[in-house]
């Protein structure tokens, strides 16, 4: 069932913002995304590490977090409009029975954390502090040049109860899979800031975070990606890719940090601004939503994700059995 999206909303989110990860091994994990991503170090300390991308004009976009007990994903977060939306949000959240917090956090204005309504850990900020893009300093662009953090993907159990709560909030479903002949959502591609998602929700053991991604300047750096990922030990690293979707139409490619936590560099997507315009429909069947030339995905991109602190991760309510690279190899 397609969710109906709220022209008022209660706050305005105006995109994908930033997200935080629990990291065993800072040193490694910070070495990972200087060296072998090519994020921009805003600042450190022993137990904490910022990065932006290269054009990104705030504080962070991504922030490790060292704790010994464990790799998790923090939470991910999203950018408001003013200091009002914060208050907006906080009454809305209070009316609604959200859980949620005011919290103070370095390099951000005004923050509320919150859980939503399948469990996904998040934060909303309506400020950051500013610092100089880097987006011409092409001397400085090595591996994949990440320019800039443009969305998430969370696995859950319940992908019409999120896509319904997240479109309460204002966010407008762009692409979807539903089983074949039916409008059962299997996963919802849902966005605010006029391309074709800040955040995504697709089916499974959840809640937990499935990537994190960023944009680079063109096709060759993801190839450059690749070639540094290699060159420095983290070929087998390489999740997935490189590739071209169906849905968003962005060509890709995937890898795991030291602590297994998945990111994404890709090409950027298309424009999705016009009301009028429907939401591209895919069937859950069709192999070329996910990638429109070359092998499927292996299993661990199917079933491996970040679960965030203390919260239950759920089976899913629908059972799926998706075709793997393991079983494409063992039928050819």
């Amino acid at each position: 069932m397609l969710p109906v999206t709220a022209t008022n909303p209660p706050f305005r989110i105006t995109r994908a913002s930033h997200v935080s990860l629990f990291v065993t091994d800072l040193g490694a994990s910070r070495d990972f995304y200087r060296d072998v991503i090519g994020l921009v170090v805003t600042d450190e300390d022993r137990d904490v590490v910022h990065f932006r991308g290269l054009e990104e004009a705030a504080h962070h976009s991504l922030t490790l977090v060292r704790r010994a007990d464990g790799p998790l994903a923090d939470r991910v977060g999203f950018r408001v409009e003013t200091d009002e939306d914060i208050d907006r949000a906080a009454h809305w959240f209070a009316a609604n029975d959200v859980p949620h917090r005011r919290v103070e956090k370095d390099h951000q204005g005004p923050t509320i954390q919150f859980a939503d309504g399948v469990g996904t850990h998040l934060e909303i900020t309506s400020s950051m502090d500013v610092v100089d893009r880097k987006m011409q300093r092409f001397d400085e662009f090595h591996a994949g040049a990440p320019q800039r953090l443009d969305h998430f993907q969370v696995v859950t159990h319940d992908v019409q109860g999120a896509t319904d709560w997240w479109a309460r909030l204002g966010m407008r479903m762009s692409e979807y899979t539903a089983k074949d002949g039916t409008e059962e959502l299997w996963g919802s591609w849902m966005e605010v800031k006029g391309n074709t998602h800040d955040l995504v929700f697709t089916n499974g053991r959840g809640p937990r975070l499935h990537h994190f991604a960023f944009t680079v300047p063109d096709a060759g750096k993801l190839i450059d990606a690749a070639d540094v990922a290699g060159a420095l030990g983290f070929g087998e690293e390489i999740d997935r890719g490189p590739g071209r979707h169906g849905i968003s139409n962005a060509l890709f490619l995937y890898l795991r940090d030291p602590d297994q936590h998945r990111i994404e560099l890709f090409t950027t997507h298309y424009q999705f601004i016009d009301l009028e315009t429907p939401p591209i429909r895919w069937d859950v069947s069709d192999p070329r939503r996910a990638q429109l030339w070359g092998m499927p995905a292996s299993a661990r991109w199917f079933f491996e994700a970040s679960a965030f602190p203390e919260e239950t991760v759920h089976e899913p309510l629908l059972t799926a059995t998706p075709a793997t690279l393991e079983d494409y190899l063992q039928l050819h």
